[in-house]
């Protein structure tokens, strides 16, 4: 009973510096609790620190700016592993990113047929792994099959199946790659195609928050009701935070793309 007292007679303290303590971790012990490892006291500290943040959010009227939730990592790494879920969300982002740089610009280079994947009987490859692949003019460049005379076809298939309007023609193991002039209808094909690709990219977001509730979901006869809200929203607000990049990178593009 002693010992309960000394470590709750410090909570005003601790609440009053919540903020400051949910954004740097772990909250520190009260000077003279004995705990250690302080899991006894820390817990129940957290709890009073979750349910009064709950209570202050659902305070908040309609349409107004509810403030940021930020829960320590460390004081729920037993339930889910918040910063992985972040990683998996940035690289979805990412993967966008990739995805616009190789396959919807206006420019011309020979990297834009590199990551190719050709299908062959060894299995797949990216299509510069197989042939030497250069630019003879600003609308042709050319793909030397030389080294894999065989994957020569498979090549030529992967090319026209690739999505990016090309009709490649073959001569013994030369592949010549004509590059369709910068029409105004080939820019507005190329903004399409980053739409589809920012909508396909958000729904593989949605995957990832939807596997990181359900994770947290698994736990919710365990841990508080207050506990389980905070983390869906903050996985939420992680999520929400990676589609509104998304949709800046989605501008940009088409910003560049139409001019």
């Amino acid at each position: 009973m002693a010992m309960a007292i000394r470590c709750f007679r410090h909570l005003p303290s601790l609440l009053y510096r919540s903020s400051f303590a949910m954004k740097r971790g772990l909250l520190q012990a009260p000077a003279g609790c004995p705990a250690l490892p302080l899991d006894g006291c820390r817990q129940c500290v957290h709890q009073v620190l979750l349910t009064r943040q709950l209570a202050t959010k659902k305070a908040k009227g309609k349409g107004q700016t509810q403030a940021r939730v930020n829960i320590s990592a460390a004081l729920v790494e037993d339930i889910i592993n918040l910063e992985e879920t972040n990683e998996d969300m940035q690289a979805v982002v990412e993967a966008l990113k990739e995805d616009f740089s190789r396959n919807l610009s206006v420019r011309t280079s020979p990297g834009v047929l590199d990551h190719i994947i050709v299908v062959t009987k060894d299995g797949k490859f990216p299509l510069n792994q197989l042939g030497q692949i250069s630019q003879k003019s600003p609308q042709l460049l050319i793909v030397n099959m030389t080294n894999f005379p065989e994957s020569t076809a498979a090549a030529m298939k992967a090319i026209r199946e690739s999505g990016m309007n090309l009709n490649p023609e073959v001569d013994g193991t030369i592949i010549r790659v004509p590059i369709p002039k910068v029409t105004r209808e080939h820019r507005e094909s190329l903004a399409k195609l980053a739409k589809q690709s920012t909508n396909k990219s958000k729904e593989a977001l949605r995957k990832v928050r939807s596997k990181s509730i359900n994770q947290v979901k698994k736990f919710k006869n365990k841990v508080s009701e207050d506990t389980i809200w905070l983390l869906e929203k903050q996985i939420q607000q992680m999520a929400d935070s990676a589609a509104a990049e998304m949709d800046k990178l989605l501008a940009a593009k088409t910003k560049e793309l139409l001019g």
